[in-house]
């Protein structure tokens, strides 16, 4: 069957199949080209002009070839591949600007299983944007992108989610859009910061506790998996749960069932699980400091949440989004010197810590252009704060007298600025490979030559 642009009934015909989704969706041939797009797209990304034969990747992103000659994945070029439906998260050109899109490609067969075109669905993701935005996931890094990817695929199940990553790198904002993604989005998420809370006080706010079950109890408290109920729970820490806690807890996660601290009542609860940590869970079951069926309960749908190392793309667009949060009256911005200086950062914590040297440069600035100068000295404060001096190579360039003799010790700061000294005339002041061999960072190096 062959599908002619000039057959304007076709695509009459071809376009009122496509109004049966409750979606964006268009008709696409095996070449790309766009034959039919439905009211919906028409409402949400404008219409196109059929007649000019405008090929997808054209419309969506502007490029003059497919998506996986341009560095992304394509669904079509997939779908040929693998005969089947097929899925990717892109970031697509709207009238709104450029906006995360789930995209969904359908192969449409004859009835002698030959391809003719595509039905591709497209579903904007309203928990992320490739913009300045003060309430979302901000980002268009790859490795952003696939994190986002999983979040579109779970937010709308009940699958327990454990969100892995450093701390400071977002994840308690990932689990606000896998809660805001899903069918449990108009109800509570609660949060429940595990670290440091021992058994009694781990049980009393998880589940809840009556008047005079202990000392201080002077009143009924509900629980947090009680205020959980019909929507999300949200455990950060989770690898800092006591391990005599643990069983309490596995049993509320298989059953729903729970009982206050000091009630003989019996409770239930519906809720979704998201649980979030830092710690190398399944290396703490093997050393059983954490329990292994607990483990299983909760690694349903893991998501790795980048660390901001790994997502340097990003860097510009959060720093613009959080000089926006961080100062709503005053707008801020930093001087092509002074972003040069954040990239050249390693953030070992992460968001958290270039949200912290923002807030810190808009105070000592006294204008709205931050400056290098400013940038260097919140870092400096860093750096006199960091606890962790690496000299495990300092003693290489201890110098010592003639053979027989007592030795002549150098200082320890002495003997690390030669040492240093020694590497960097060795590699011809390339700091990155100094540090490299020094065992340190390129932070530290630059702190130490200092």
């Amino acid at each position: 069957m062959n599908i002619i642009a000039s057959d304007s009934s076709s695509f009459d015909g071809l376009a009122s199949m496509l109004e049966g989704y409750d979606c964006p969706a268009i008709l696409v041939s095996v070449d790309y080209r766009i034959l039919a797009i439905n009211q919906h797209y028409r409402e949400e990304f404008g219409d196109v002009p059929l007649q000019q034969n405008k090929r997808c990747f054209e419309v969506s992103h502007g490029y003059s070839v497919p998506c996986d000659e341009a560095g992304e994945d394509c669904p079509l070029s997939a779908t040929l591949q693998s005969g089947r439906k097929e899925r990717v998260l892109h970031i697509h050109q709207t009238p709104r600007g450029k906006e995360h899109v789930d995209v969904e490609m359908l192969p449409i067969h004859d009835s002698q299983g030959q391809l003719l075109f595509f039905v591709e669905l497209l579903r904007s993701v309203s928990v992320a944007s490739v913009q300045d935005s003060s309430k979302k996931l901000v980002g268009s890094s790859k490795s952003f992108n696939r994190m986002l990817e999983k979040i579109t695929r779970v937010s709308h199940s009940d699958a327990s989610v454990l969100l892995l990553g450093e701390s400071g790198s977002g994840k308690e904002l990932v689990a606000h859009a896998v809660h805001q993604g899903g069918h449990r989005a108009s109800n509570s998420m609660v949060t429940l910061e595990c670290a440091g809370l021992t058994d009694s006080l781990f049980e009393s706010e998880l589940f809840g506790h009556v008047k005079g079950s202990f000392t201080g109890a002077h009143s009924n408290r509900v629980g947090l998996v009680e205020l959980a109920n019909g929507g999300t729970l949200f455990l950060d820490e989770i690898g800092d749960v006591p391990l005599s806690m643990q069983v309490k807890l596995l049993r509320l996660i298989e059953t729903g069932a729970f009982r206050p601290v000091g009630s003989s009542t019996v409770k239930h609860t519906n809720f979704r699980l998201i649980c979030a940590t830092h710690k190398n869970l399944a290396q703490m079951v093997k050393a059983g400091e954490f329990r292994q069926d607990l483990y299983y309960r909760i690694n349903v749908f893991p998501i790795h949440v980048p660390s901001l190392r790994e997502r340097q793309d990003d860097l510009v667009l959060l720093t613009n989004t959080l000089l926006k949060r961080i100062s709503e009256r005053k707008e801020y911005h930093l001087t092509d010197s002074a972003m040069q200086v954040l990239k050249q950062y390693d953030f070992p914590g992460n968001i958290r810590e270039l949200s912290n040297i923002l807030n810190r440069a808009t105070l000592l600035t006294d204008t709205n252009m931050i400056e290098r100068s400013t940038i260097q000295e919140c870092l400096e404060i860093d750096r006199e704060l960091d606890p962790l001096v690496d000299t495990s190579s300092a003693s290489q360039s201890l110098s010592t007298t003639d053979a027989g003799e007592d030795k002549e010790w150098l200082d320890l700061k002495t003997a690390e600025k030669r040492y240093l000294s020694e590497l960097m005339a060795f590699h011809h002041d390339d700091k990155e490979q100094v540090a490299k061999v020094a065992g340190i960072s390129l932070r530290s190096l630059y702190r130490k030559l200092e």
